[in-house]
């Protein structure tokens, strides 16, 4: 019976994150709304991310390229602080970005301030009006599997300037996990630190741990630069 009880929460913790979730894209941004769509924890969040970029160099004048963008949680704080069009953000899911500049953004500053947005599944970077000074991927590698993370890192190189930086987060494992074979934004997918700085290396960026920054779920940060040089690939 012990045996039995153990498997039943071993398989429980493995299906929980997703198993239960809402369904993915419009129908469930409907169902639970565009705040919680992306997780929820919307000012907290928010705010974190903004003040994490502040505190590591980012200024208005800079060029902020926010991936996988959502609903402009990030987006409602940094927008306003950036010189006019020197927001840019990508998503998948159009009704995201749709609900953040309809519900969440002033209408003054979103016309004041230009943000420019790309729909897309496949890190369709070069479709932006321009370059990042930084970038920042916020619990978008916790939802997504190994060739899309590849993807991402190998689209946004051209795509960032020479002394930009990237930052992404993610959550920790000890161990290399199995993760699911497919990308689903309720799931979760845990990566060892060595992965993640691989991920960045292969792609020719040079990664730094830089680990907790009080994200309240538990996922942590690493920094990427790329190398300069001779194109990769």
């Amino acid at each position: 019976m012990t045996d039995m009880k153990t498997r039943i929460k071993r398989l429980i913790h493995k299906v929980a994150p997703y198993a239960f979730a809402p369904p993915q894209g419009d129908e469930g941004i409907a169902k639970v709304g565009h705040r919680n769509y992306v997780g929820g924890l919307w000012d907290e969040i928010g705010q974190l991310q903004f003040d994490f970029l502040v505190s590591h160099g980012l200024k208005p004048q800079h060029r902020l390229l926010d991936i996988a963008c959502g609903s402009l949680r990030l987006g409602v704080k940094a927008i306003p602080y950036l010189e006019p069009e020197h927001y840019l953000g990508i998503d998948k899911e159009a009704g995201l970005i749709q609900a953040g500049l309809e519900k969440e953004l002033d209408a003054k500053v979103r016309d004041a301030k230009k943000p420019a947005f790309v729909v897309s599944s496949s890190f369709e970077f070069e479709k932006l009006p321009r370059t990042a000074d930084y970038a920042i991927a916020q619990s978008l590698f916790t939802h997504l599997p190994p060739p899309l993370i590849d993807l991402c890192f190998q689209k946004l190189r051209p795509c960032l300037e020479d002394d930009g930086v990237f930052f992404a987060t993610f959550s920790p494992s000890r161990r290399k996990m199995k993760n699911l074979d497919q990308p689903h934004d309720h799931a979760r997918f845990g990566y060892t630190q060595a992965e993640m700085c691989e991920f960045g290396e292969r792609s020719g960026f040079r990664a730094r741990y830089i680990g907790n920054w009080k994200h309240p779920r538990g996922q942590v940060m690493v920094e990427y630069r790329k190398k300069l040089g001779p194109a990769v690939g």
